[in-house]
Parts: C-alpha cells; sequence; structure tokens
C-alpha cells in the first residue's frame, strides 16, 4: 500500500485556476512555471483546495492566451462546470517534471538553504519565494527575525552550490540595511 502523505509530497504547484474561459468548460490558468511547455507535455493534472485529497484531471487541450494558459479537462465540458474548478491550485506529480540543465534549479528545492553575502558573511535562510508582476521575490529570514526581500535577478546571485545548500548573493547598495533598520511600526502624527 502506498503512504498517501509521501504521494501528496511528490506533489508540486503549478498554477492556479483563474476563471473559466468561454461555454464550453475551458479553464484560464495562471502558470507558475517557467515556461508553458511543462502543461503541454503533461496528460493530467491534480486540482486541489488545499484541503483534502487533489482531485485528477485529465487534459484534453492546451493553449496559450495572452499571458495565460487555457486548458479543456476530460468530463468539464460547459461554464458551469469550470466555474466549480475557480480558484483551485494545480498540482503535478514531481516525476512529471521536466529533466533540468545542470545550471538550472526549481526554486522549491532552494527554500531553506543558507544565504550568504559576498564577504561571506550570513544573510538568513530562504524561506519563500514570491512572484510579483512576472519577477520572482526571494523571501530571506535575518537571523534577526526580520524579512528580506530580494529580486532573484542573477545580477544579484553570485553563486548557488546546491550541495553545500548555500546561496550568495550581492544584493544592491543599501537594501539589507533598509530592512535591518525598518521595524515594521508606522510613524506620523496623531
Amino acid at each position: 500500500m502506498t503512504d498517501p502523505t509521501a504521494a501528496d509530497r511528490e506533489l508540486v504547484l503549478v498554477g492556479k485556476v483563474i476563471k473559466p474561459h468561454g461555454i464550453r468548460g475551458e479553464i484560464c490558468v495562471e502558470s507558475y512555471a517557467d515556461s508553458p511547455a511543462l502543461f503541454f507535455g503533461l496528460d493530467a493534472v491534480l486540482l486541489g483546495t488545499g484541503r483534502g485529497k487533489p482531485t485528477r484531471f485529465e487534459i484534453r487541450a492546451v493553449r496559450e492566451h495572452k499571458d495565460r494558459l487555457l486548458l479543456t479537462f476530460a468530463g468539464v465540458a460547459d461554464r458551469n462546470r469550470a466555474e466549480e474548478l475557480r480558484g483551485r491550485d494545480v498540482y503535478v506529480r514531481e516525476g512529471e517534471l521536466p529533466e533540468l540543465d545542470d545550471d538550472e534549479y526549481y526554486l522549491r528545492d532552494l527554500l531553506g538553504m543558507d544565504v550568504l553575502l559576498e564577504d561571506g558573511s550570513r544573510l538568513g535562510v530562504l524561506e519563500n519565494f514570491l512572484e510579483t508582476s512576472g519577477q520572482i521575490v526571494w523571501s530571506i529570514r535575518h537571523d534577526s527575525g526580520k524579512e528580506i526581500l530580494l529580486p532573484a535577478v542573477r545580477e544579484f546571485l553570485v553563486d548557488l552550490d546546491e550541495d553545500a545548500g548555500v546561496v550568495t548573493v550581492a544584493p544592491p547598495e543599501g537594501l539589507v540595511e533598509m530592512y535591518l533598520a525598518f521595524d515594521g511600526e508606522r510613524k506620523g502624527k496623531s
């Protein structure tokens, strides 16, 4: 018998159902993958709400539409059924993810890594990542407990050593100091 908790750990969040599209059951999906090509190579995805076991949906068709993807599932033939899927998270099994090149990595594999500055001093731990306007931002938890947000762009990334669990960064001048000086309270006139 397969351990269901182990199977759940194999799931990777790759998108979110935004809304129905049209009247024939097509759904609009915001993809979290770097390339929409991931969806074109899949036979099925799992949709979940964060509670309970995700449900498998067989993919009948995929097409790009503006900055999103439109998917058609077997058994979802009208807008009402597509509306029921609104807001669901889209998952794939880890084994269905494409192979990476040597210089590529999955963001989820970086979570928990130590983040160092170029001089070797510790900045904190990579705790989370956010996608804002098509750009990935790393949330680094400083040893003081404060959060530092750093755009995950090549110009700020000096080195990434997955084996050692260390990311070395060169943030813009003043960025770290700004976050560390911020006390989280609004100041102003009463």
